[in-house]
């Protein structure tokens, strides 16, 4: 059993900013293995079903990104889901736009909706990080975030995505590193 989590913001203007990818993500995996219609449930909204022979829910946590772990948790303890089969799709300022980094555990980077996760479920459970690139200053990262894709961005971001739910089977395996190189050679 796996836990797909995309983290993002709830509201309709937040839709296509940076820091909704995880969201974008979810929504094309729920799109490519056809998972059930979205419920609210958990504080979010949960879509289940079979990737290859594994049971997965896949959730977009309603509870705003710095409260994503309240959701989680609640949805771990539930399906008795370990915290190592939780796959976390969030926005990464550190990595150039469009590269993908998947990894198991480690620091929060700064990120608000990784910290809660870790709060709440600790960190061992595994992220895959998808650069939006940095702004210009640090003090232009909260509007950089909160900002939509362009028209060129999100043409970029559709191969992106495509990449990796096509390289799912991969993910699924745990095999972070191949999942990385995989997605950023095609």
């Amino acid at each position: 059993m796996l836990l797909f989590v995309g983290l993002g913001n709830p509201t309709p203007d937040s839709e296509n900013n940076r820091h909704n990818i995880g969201f974008k993500l979810i929504d094309a995996l729920n799109r490519k293995f056809g998972l059930s219609k979205q419920k609210p449930k958990f504080k979010g909204l949960l879509t289940t079903g079979n990737i290859e022979d594994k049971k997965v829910y896949a959730i977009k946590p309603l509870t705003f990104m710095n409260n994503s772990g309240i959701c989680i948790r609640e949805l771990i303890e539930y399906f008795k889901i370990d915290p190592e089969d939780v796959i976390v799709f969030h926005d990464d300022l550190d990595l150039e736009f469009g590269k993908v980094k998947a990894k198991f555990a480690g620091s929060s980077a700064g990120h608000n909706g990784i910290e809660s996760i870790d709060k709440f479920i600790g960190k061992d459970y595994s992220r895959v990080r998808i650069g939006i690139g940095k702004p210009k200053t640090k003090a232009d990262v909260s509007d950089h975030v909160l900002k939509d894709f362009d028209e060129d961005e999100m043409i970029q971001l559709e191969k992106i995505t495509k990449n990796i739910i096509d390289s799912m089977t991969v993910l699924i395996d745990k095999k972070l590193d191949l999942f990385s190189s995989t997605v950023n050679n095609k």
